[in-house]
């Protein structure tokens, strides 16, 4: 699969029996995408840790063709190092529309639009192979329900399956999942931890933020 981890984690959150996005984590989509970003940029090595701060590496000079990427790659300012909650949050807002579009720019899905009641303006989106989400979304599951080490899996499968959690993401996986699993989730997160540290505590903020708004 070639697309950013932002774009699969926007994928990760379509309803492929209902044709929709999640509506339980809609509030936090932007969080979402925004700390899938950091997580890729991190992985390539354009961002990494210092002091619990994100900072840029001197790889960075060569900015990501992804035009998502290479803005949240100018949120973490080359001077100085910055919260990762910062990076993280930082024009949340913005995000789903971006990574939206790029999608379909791809043809990986198509929009439209009604207007629900006769007023209020409603986005349809369509995927055009919905195999592709399927395949995708049991991977990201298999890294929790399998059972196995989550070392042994790719970490931008368990950087996903991490972020579905910890924002809702239902058609991921379900309340009932997550209750029934704790023990791979907590190896789950020590283990991103590891290799992404400071994402996830990040993202947690940033959803409580989101949160704390509309609920």
């Amino acid at each position: 699969m070639t697309q950013s981890l932002p774009q699969r984690m926007y994928l990760l959150g379509y309803d492929t029996e209902k044709n929709r996005l999640d509506p339980a984590s809609a509030t936090v989509r932007g969080s979402l995408l925004r700390a899938a970003a950091v997580a890729d940029l991190v992985l390539a090595g354009l961002l990494t840790d210092r002091d619990g701060k994100a900072e840029r590496t001197a790889a960075a000079g060569l900015a990501p063709e992804d035009l998502f990427l290479a803005k949240v790659l100018e949120d973490a300012p080359g001077a100085k190092p910055r919260r990762w909650f910062a990076v993280v949050d930082r024009d949340w807002h913005k995000a789903e529309d971006i990574v939206r579009d790029q999608l379909a720019t791809a043809g990986t899905i198509t929009v439209g639009k009604h207007r629900a009641m006769g007023i209020f303006p409603v986005r349809d989106i369509t995927l055009a192979d919905p195999r592709q989400v399927e395949r995708l979304r049991e991977r990201v599951r298999d890294v929790v329900l399998s059972g196995q080490d989550p070392g042994a899996v790719p970490i931008e499968d368990a950087a996903l399956a991490m972020l579905s959690v910890e924002g809702d993401v239902r058609t991921a996986f379900s309340a009932k999942e997550n209750r029934a699993h704790r023990s791979a989730l907590k190896a789950l997160a020590a283990h991103v931890d590891t290799v992404l540290p400071e994402l996830r505590k990040a993202v947690q903020y940033s959803i409580a933020a989101r949160r704390s708004v509309s609920g």
